[in-house]
């Protein structure tokens, strides 16, 4: 006995500790996490810093441009221009040349080298002009689109994570009523052993066993799908236990119904954000396209030094170098380029448009949506509240049946038809739950409430 006894508080303690290494998680802590884990957003944070980069790239053609560029060349068959034989018999050397014919003479020494380096500054470039302008909107585009993806994660894992808790509930109460189901096939087993009870009374009993045992395994399994997709979108290993702390999904009834006056407003939805930073881009471009009909200034310089001789040795002598240097202005003046810049005009103006009409789709969606949503919420209250309903008077029939029988004044059919009935306003009720926090998290994603 002492020997049980042992094995028993070993079994204890080591449940105990495999609860104390589960993870506590609120709905908020939910979000928290997977606003820190999921990749999703992670990319999304990833290209707000490409985009950053892409600024820095765009800012970099406003400042001055320096470039080194160092040479030597080695002529080994140095290239000659051919001059009249009658021209260089006049100079010393070329006495001896015959009166007619053409020699050739190199004018390259056979070794060369320069060292130079060159600045460049842009003064006017409409392109430049415009990214320099545009490139905070730039950014804040990037940043907003970012912001979309945390508000798509936080509604999967608002929806999930009340799945779940709803999940939870629903296997606790289809395991109490097998046990009790099973309790009374005990009874009716020994009460039929003695001749007081039908064979019918147990079959029936077993059959309603048999039926929430297969109920409570597809509800388990449907728990460990639930749970893994929880964290699947949450971005943590699924690995991972977990025990959620916001299961009064019941007390938020009043936090529901308020959720109906909430009012509506465009600016806080990401996704109309988004559209209004894009028709700012939109206008840049225009203006992008439209200056870069205007010319273009620049200012360039280089400085150097260079030198050429036949003689290598000469080549190594610093001082045989001559230095030159040149400033100047460069002006560069679009004249035709076969209408390219007119179509490309004409194609940002009409992106300008499409984006506009975009804003108007997006009102008119959040419109429906926001309708839509309002309405399944309050037909889903509805719903809830007269299934609450049957699931009392349920509940009431199934202890009055209890009680009768007990007292040996009720028939088990009469326990069993009430215990059906139960789990079916048990099943219905939770299925009314469930819509009612997914149409929450439709009204509030519709409303812009998950940013």
């Amino acid at each position: 006995m002492n020997h049980i006894r042992i094995l028993t508080l070993g079994a204890l303690l080591l449940c105990g500790g495999l609860r104390a290494q589960q993870m506590p998680l609120s709905l908020q802590a939910c979000t928290d996490f997977a606003v820190q884990n999921n990749y999703n957003i992670k990319n999304a944070k990833i290209d707000v810093l490409i985009q950053q980069a892409q600024n820095d790239q765009l800012l970099a053609a406003a400042y001055p441009h320096f470039s080194g560029s160092a040479s030597f060349n080695d002529f080994v068959n140095p290239p000659v221009s051919f001059f009249p034989n009658a021209l260089l018999r006049g100079f010393p050397g070329f006495g001896n040349l015959p009166a007619d014919g053409y020699t050739s003479v190199p004018f390259t020494p056979k070794y060369s080298s320069s060292a130079t380096v060159n600045a460049s500054q842009v003064v006017f470039d409409g392109n430049v002009f415009i990214a320099l302008q545009a490139r905070n909107t730039v950014m804040e585009m990037a940043e907003k689109a970012s912001a979309l993806t945390v508000e798509n994660v936080k509604y999967n894992v608002y929806k999930a994570y009340n799945s779940l808790v709803i999940a939870y509930r629903q296997f606790a109460i289809l395991k109490s009523s097998l046990a009790y189901a099973r309790s009374i096939e005990h009874d009716i087993s020994l009460v039929q052993k003695n001749g007081f009870a039908e064979k019918i009374d147990v079959e029936r009993t077993t059959v309603q066993i048999n039926n929430l045992a297969t109920d409570s395994i597809r509800i388990e399994n449907m728990l460990t799908m639930s749970e893994q997709l929880l964290k699947y979108q949450m971005g943590m290993a699924i690995t991972t236990p977990i025990v959620l702390t916001d299961t009064a999904l019941d007390l938020r009834r009043k936090e529901t119904a308020a959720l109906l006056g909430e009012e509506k407003n465009y600016d806080r939805v990401p996704a109309y954000d988004l559209l209004q930073t894009q028709l700012k881009l939109n206008d840049f471009n225009i203006r992008r396209f439209k200056l870069s009909a205007y010319p273009s200034l620049a200012a360039v310089g280089n400085l150097g030094y260079n030198y050429s001789a036949n003689d290598f040795s000469d080549m190594t002598k610093g001082s045989n170098y001559v230095f030159s240097s040149m400033i100047g202005l460069q002006l560069s003046v679009p004249i035709y380029s076969g209408k390219l810049r007119l179509n490309q005009l004409r194609e940002a103006n009409l992106n300008l448009e499409k984006t506009r009409n975009s804003i108007e789709n997006i009102k008119q969606t959040i419109d429906f949506q926001v309708a839509s949503s309002r309405t399944n919420l309050q037909n889903v209250i509805l719903q809830l509240r007269s299934q609450s309903n049957n699931l009392a008077l349920a509940e009431e029939v199934l202890d009055l049946a209890r009680s009768k029988y007990k007292a040996g004044v009720g028939s088990n059919l009469e326990v069993t038809e009430a215990q059906t009935d139960l789990l079916r306003s048990q099943t219905n009720y939770f299925s009314t739950m469930l819509d009612l926090v997914n149409a929450e998290a439709d009204l509030k994603k519709a409303l812009g409430l998950l940013r």
